[in-house]
């Protein structure tokens, strides 16, 4: 939760990290918009969720070659290796709602409150913070902390820049990774 905001219980509050793999690392001639910066940001997310005792979610995509179970590629990112409290839900899909238990999991849980972080801006992460609107998720997507890479068209930070001016205000409230306290 953002520093000052009441409207997000410390109980009720969960950090999920979308799709953090060793896939995202791996390509010899692709990097992630600010990769460096944005890992930071995220480890220092986990490090003030774990500090506060606040619910840590994984997603894992799970299909196609780079994300087959078991292989190197679709391990988690070992600078955030889950620890075995973690929820781990693996999705086959980009929306990490769709045909896993992750709504299941976080009403068991008690949790109605996410901060979103990871990747692909303008794919996982996009979806996923839509749909937790549309099921009633309070969100705050953390803007200096999900990235995604280059494309045909626009640069990773155009991409990242124009999915938290969509998603922003309406989907989720944005917040900087040092303004976000659990």
């Amino acid at each position: 939760m953002a520093k000052g905001e009441s409207e997000v219980a410390n109980d009720s509050t969960a950090l999920v990290i979308i799709d953090v793999q060793e896939a995202m690392f791996s390509y010899p001639d692709m990097k992630l918009h600010d990769e460096e910066g944005v890992m930071d940001r995220i480890v220092s997310l986990l490090h003030k969720a774990r500090s506060a005792g606040t619910p840590v979610v994984y997603i894992q995509h799970t299909e196609d070659q780079e994300y087959t179970k078991g292989t190197p590629t679709w391990q988690i990112s070992s600078r955030i290796t889950p620890r075995e409290e973690d929820l781990i839900v693996e999705k086959p899909t980009w929306d990490a709602f769709h045909r896993t238990p992750l709504h299941e999991e976080l009403q068991e849980r008690g949790i109605s409150n996410l901060v979103i972080c990871g990747m692909q801006s303008e794919f996982c992460l996009d979806t996923t913070t839509r749909r937790a609107f549309s099921m009633g998720y309070s969100s705050i997507l953390v803007e200096d902390a999900h990235s995604t890479f280059n494309n045909a068209n626009f640069s990773g930070g155009e991409i990242v820049k124009h999915h938290n001016s969509v998603l922003g205000g309406r989907f989720a409230k944005l917040r900087k990774a040092h303004d976000v306290e659990f």
